[in-house]
């Protein structure tokens, strides 16, 4: 037999069972508003079900089959006690679309979900929505059924555009290895507009743009596939560029509504010591011009900057975007690379015409020596930053932040991923950053690895950090946890709703209230019933403005 309960979307649905999950059946929305939850299913036995769906709203409802995915790293030995499991197994994550034509609905011998997302339209009529899913199966000959219904409260608000600047870090090499398709094939093209269309759907406004192939996760010595966007060609003593596969990327940003372009990064990461691996084609040959080999205060390379980023910022500006494009130096700097960032900001930045310098840095002193102008600091150490009111703050997690602070692994309770949203809001973060939206190969990509084998990049980091889409036939799926990080920026929005009526000190006032504490990135409750009691509050104050 069948048991059902409809649950809230931070609800992570283990085979341990649904009797304990709380239940929900309503929810205060806004036009505009994505709202998620799930439908969790139990059965002791094997049902094939027939599901169907009754909505006014039902055209603007994605329904996914909520499935397993391996944790084959939980976390490091250093990490906090905060998570769901301590050893390797399961943890539900993949989102697949359901599609009764293709793989009906099955429960067998055990819990699963079914996640259900909902984007309010800007017209929608004020007043009580409801989304009914009927369940028809059988069962030792007797036909049974069960119906599950939630009912939106939409209210006469619309819910602001999203603020927050997002970036996970795209890798076109990872997509055309794990598809088996040649860089910049026409295959490969549409399987990036795919990842880029899915990118946009979980909230990702602002790309990492390969100009020159991003040297990022590189062990030393060795070079990824060559994706850069820019062909070059060196006659004598000058370069040549042609932006012809870079007009086609940002046109296709464009097209899905991500207007924002980081430029990869210029010098190596973690120390600045060498070139980025980049192809040049000289007296007829294509040959790796830089890269490993390369000083990275060589008077060639220095050359070569002079000539590359003025033409590329010309053509940002003929794009219509150099004012929505960042560039990068070098990843994670520390302080012993004050010097070789000092030669790298003094190169570069009378070279970009106005673009911001941002690098994830997390050493303030670092920052105090004026070579960074919007920096993105890990959240385990944003604190001196915050306290001396930097300007253009953004914020990252990467696998490093296992102790306390949110993050998005595998074995965390979901409130660890959405509490972002409220830190975001309260701290007055301009934009979030983390390395791995397809990050399909393992430590230092050393080779490629399968995402649905390993979730670690093969124990490199801890499952769940290194992306957050799964690669399927001709394209691509979210995670539970990109759209639960996805809820989280929805979660800022509904905040900045609320400051436009009462005030930001009295929306900070209340997300402190509410969490018992003075809320901060370490420092929150360790419950889902917070962030969704929390949220409820406040809409129910914007409601009560817009009778």
């Amino acid at each position: 037999m069948l048991t059902t309960n409809q649950v809230s979307s931070l609800e992570k649905v283990r085979f341990l069972g649904i009797g304990d999950l709380k239940r929900i059946d309503r929810k205060i929305v806004m036009r505009g508003e994505k709202f998620s939850y799930q439908i969790a299913l139990e059965s002791k036995t094997n049902l094939e079900i027939n599901l169907t769906a009754e909505s006014p709203l039902l055209g603007n409802l994605k329904i996914y089959s909520v499935k397993n995915a391996i944790v084959d790293y939980v976390t490091f030995d250093f990490a906090d006690k905060d998570y769901i499991m301590d050893a390797p197994g399961v943890m539900p994550d993949i989102l697949l679309p359901y599609d009764a034509k293709v793989c009906p609905l099955r429960v067998a011998n055990e819990a699963t979900a079914l996640w259900v997302t909902v984007e309010i339209p800007a017209d929608a009529p004020v007043g009580e929505c409801p989304i009914t899913f009927k369940f028809a199966y059988k069962h030792q000959e007797q036909e049974y059924t069960k119906e599950e219904t939630m009912v939106l409260d939409i209210i006469d608000a619309e819910i602001p555009k999203q603020s927050t600047m997002f970036t996970q870090w795209f890798y076109s090499d990872c997509i055309a290895n794990v598809h088996n398709v040649e860089i910049f094939s026409e295959q490969h093209w549409d399987l990036i507009e795919k990842y880029i269309a899915m990118a946009a759907e979980v909230g990702i406004n602002f790309i990492l743009t390969p100009v020159i192939t991003p040297p990022l996760d590189t062990a030393v010595g060795t070079s990824r596939p060559c994706t850069q966007l820019v062909k070059i060609e060196k006659n004598g003593e000058k370069y040549i560029f042609d932006f012809t596969l870079l007009k086609r990327w940002v046109d296709l940003c464009h097209k899905h509504n991500v207007n924002h372009f980081e430029i990869s990064h210029l010098f190596s990461q973690w120390g600045l010591k060498c070139a980025p691996n980049i192809w040049v084609t000289e007296n007829g040959e294509y040959t790796h011009k830089f890269g490993w080999h390369v000083d990275a205060r060589s008077d060639e390379y220095a050359d070569f900057l002079k000539q590359f980023l003025p033409a590329l910022i010309g053509f940002l500006k003929a794009e219509g975007i150099k004012d929505n494009c960042c560039f990068h130096l070098s990843d994670e700097p520390h302080a012993d690379h004050v010097e070789a960032y000092q030669y790298a900001h003094d190169l570069v930045k009378p070279l970009l015409d106005g673009c911001l310098i941002t690098d994830a840095i997390s050493d303030y002193d670092f920052y105090e020596k004026g070579l960074m102008d919007r920096p993105v600091t890990a959240t385990d150490f944003i604190q001196p930053f915050l306290d001396n009111n930097v300007q253009h703050q953004w914020a990252y997690y990467c696998c490093a932040q296992c102790v306390d602070v949110g993050n998005r692994f595998l074995a965390q309770a979901s409130y660890r991923n959405r509490i972002l949203g409220l830190q975001i809001y309260k701290f007055n973060i301009e934009g979030f950053l983390h390395w791995g939206y397809n990050f399909y190969n393992n430590q230092l990509s050393r080779q490629e690895v399968n995402p649905y084998v390993t979730t670690s990049s093969d124990k490199g980091f801890p499952s769940g950090d290194a992306f957050s889409v799964y690669p399927v036939k001709n394209g691509v799926i979210p995670s539970l946890r990109a759209i639960v990080f996805r809820d989280a920026l929805n979660d800022v929005e509904i905040c900045r709703k609320l400051e436009s009526y009462i005030g930001r000190e009295k929306v900070i006032e209340l997300i402190d209230t509410e969490a018992g504490m003075d809320l901060t990135f370490a420092n929150y409750p360790r419950n889902n019933d917070y962030i969704i009691s929390l949220i409820e509050k406040m809409e129910e104050i914007i409601k009560s403005y817009n009778k």
